[in-house]
């Protein structure tokens, strides 16, 4: 399965899981129909499928276009969102443990609320134990930061990343935005003294001056130095002025909302 990363709007990314073999893909949050269409064409690939994490409009928009010249692609997406009929075109309903075969590969659905009640991600496990995990996982986990309470709680998006955090690794994180200079610069703010995230900085700002993108990341790198991942941390806890993971957590994505 190659995975292709294609720029969307300002600082989205949709994503294309490719057999080029048969020539077939699927779509992961298809935002913008047009950077969809116009790689499809250029490349001479059938959509198969389309996959959604959640049904904010910068990750279904594309939805409706893609069916007009697709109308068999199926649209996976949460139960939760099928209940409330809020992914156009949305066909299957998926729900935490239901498994997709997805370009000879094995997608296993993950329940990760928080950003929004019905937000699943996508986990593709290794098939060898040397290779690299996949997981899409929307607006949950970004690079060095997480999505914002739109619809849930803290409790909700802490527990949702902890499971992420259970999941090996050398696991690719493949998140929908661009957001990971600005996770960092907030980052350093409440975990200064964390030499991983500083040597971190200056590798993105790197990345970014030449116009790279920063995305996939790594959880184990996610997990030395992005702090919604790291609220056990005594010395982050103790620049916060707290003792418990979720008041820290909590805490912390309250300082990022008014970064």
């Amino acid at each position: 399965m190659e995975i292709v990363r294609l720029p969307a709007f300002r600082d989205n990314y949709v994503f294309l899981l490719v057999d080029r073999s048969i020539g077939d893909c699927v779509v992961v949050d298809p935002g913008d129909s047009n950077v969809v269409l116009d790689y499809l064409n250029r490349e001479n690939l059938t959509l198969k499928a389309i996959l959604i994490t959640h049904h904010h409009f910068d990750h279904v928009g594309g939805n409706r276009q893609l069916l007009e010249h697709f109308p068999t692609a199926p649209v996976y997406g949460s139960a939760v969102d099928s209940e409330k009929g809020r992914i156009p075109g949305q066909t299957v309903s998926l729900r935490v443990g239901d498994r997709l075969n997805i370009c000879d590969r094995t997608a296993e659905i993950l329940f990760v609320p928080g950003h929004t009640q019905g937000h699943i991600a996508y986990y593709f496990p290794p098939i060898q134990p040397a290779e690299n995990g996949d997981l899409f996982c929307g607006d949950t986990l970004f690079a060095n930061g997480c999505g914002r309470l739109r619809e849930g709680t803290p409790v909700q998006l802490f527990a949702s990343l902890q499971q992420i955090c259970r999941l090996p690794d050398e696991t690719r994180i493949w998140c929908a935005h661009e957001y990971t200079l600005k996770n960092i610069q907030f980052s350093l703010t409440v975990n200064p003294e964390n030499e991983a995230l500083q040597a971190r900085l200056r590798r993105v700002q790197t990345q970014r001056q030449q116009q790279e993108p920063t995305i996939p990341t790594v959880l184990g790198l996610e997990k030395q130095t992005n702090p919604f991942l790291r609220c056990g941390d005594h010395l982050l806890q103790a620049n916060l002025k707290t003792t418990d993971p979720l008041h820290t957590f909590t805490k912390l994505r309250g300082k990022r909302d008014l970064f």
